[in-house]
């Protein structure tokens, strides 16, 4: 059985934990030993069953600008808790002892975590045979970087990189529009499919207006706004809002004893995608797995994009579903209890979703791409180093 290890950050939301879960479930149900090393805050369900998993020391985010990163009580991280994390992640990749290691965001994203992702690059290096390293992306990425930024990434993967999988489909969204050095990548890159959840039963409750929240980190605007929009509404409308598993309990809290009575509170909801199904209009930040999980529902769409501390990357997506007809857009700036109902009123009366083309089944597409590209290595023999193969086993 052939072994894979999965590294996977969290910082904000759970989008990443999300993807990388259902990519290591399908993962496991091609056949892999899967093995998802994790350094988030620990969210009940995830990675999921079948799969080994590893928690490392978990860091979050300071803010919504990415800024540092501190310890689940907020106190930044030392160079003593790197090295810890660092050696608990170069201890797991010796365990596992894989032929594939799955590596999500970096180099593209997560460079805070540079301090522990190089020595275990640096690890991969040293294996003989080397395993097969591939970088897991979404398809639209950050636009605002550092000069020279996008010029070290490349340089990264042309020097470490076998392949870049990149979550999305080209008929959407290729790589180079968000990645101007897109063309410079020496690495194969292929396009798995966007990676969504699997079709969800039909819906056991039924909303008008079902707002969700993501992660829950990074989006008291639109809480605060759905619960005063909910209270001046005088329509009847039964509203739903799911504030995130990383919202703070004490503001939860105070959420759940204040709701207006035709508003349902919740941190979380596992059939959140079920109840996709039975909604009037979902209203969402525009995440990759959020809106993964809208398009599979079909259902109509108001997308809030995060725009704080410079992020395009959700503006981007809610901007070109919108061009498709897919969805209807309100930008974080102009989020108001009044300009959310108003949004609200006018994305219920506009033309319903066409039915889309867009590939889904990113997660089975990406363990059968890996099967192959393992295969396919494997037949011109062991690899001692990136673009080296050895004909004498590796001894």
């Amino acid at each position: 059985m052939k072994r894979v290890f999965l590294y996977v950050q969290h910082l904000l939301g759970i989008g990443h934990l999300a993807r990388s879960s259902r990519i290591a479930a399908a993962l496991v149900d091609d056949g892999f030993d899967v093995t998802v090393v994790t350094g988030g805050a620990p969210i009940a369900g995830f990675p999921g069953p079948g799969v080994k998993t590893v928690i490392l020391p978990p860091v979050t985010s300071g803010d919504e600008g990415f800024s540092g990163l501190v310890d689940l009580q907020g106190k930044p991280i030392d160079d003593d808790f790197k090295k810890r994390r660092s050696e608990t992640l170069l201890q797991a990749y010796r365990d596992c002892r894989p032929d594939i290691v799955i590596v999500e965001a970096f180099p593209f994203g997560r460079r805070q975590m540079r301090f522990e992702l190089l020595p275990l690059i640096e690890a991969i290096e040293a294996t003989s045979p080397r395993p097969l390293l591939a970088t897991s992306v979404r398809d639209i990425l950050q636009e605002r970087v550092k000069p020279g930024r996008n010029e070290e990434t490349v340089d990264l993967i042309n020097r470490h990189f076998d392949l870049v999988m990149v979550h999305g489909d080209p008929a959407f969204a290729t790589i180079d529009k968000t990645f101007p050095l897109a063309g410079a990548i020496r690495a194969e890159v292929t396009y798995t499919g966007l990676v969504a959840a699997p079709p969800s039963p039909a819906a056991s409750e039924r909303f008008d207006i079902l707002v969700s929240v993501g992660g829950g980190a990074a989006g008291r605007g639109l809480v605060s706004s759905t619960i005063a929009a909910a209270r001046n509404a005088n329509n009847g409308w039964k509203w739903c809002l799911i504030t995130g598993p990383n919202l703070p309990k004490d503001e939860f809290d105070a959420i759940a004893r204040d709701a207006t009575p035709g508003l349902s509170v919740f941190r979380f909801r596992e059939d959140f995608a079920s109840l996709l199904t039975g909604a009037r209009l979902s209203v969402s930040q525009a995440g990759y797995n959020t809106v993964c999980d809208v398009l599979r529902a079909g259902c109509r769409s108001l997308l809030v994009p995060f725009a704080a501390g410079g992020e395009t990357e959700q503006t981007v997506r809610a901007l070109m579903l919108e061009e498709l007809g897919l969805a209807t857009v309100l930008m974080e700036k102009d989020l108001t209890p009044e300009g959310l109902a108003q949004a609200i009123e006018q994305a219920l009366v506009a033309p319903s979703p066409p039915a889309h083309r867009l590939d889904l089944e990113g997660a089975r597409h990406s363990a059968q791409i890996l099967r192959e590209r393992h295969r396919t290595r494997s037949l011109k023999g062991p690899v001692s180093e990136k673009g080296h193969d050895r004909a004498d086993g590796g001894a």
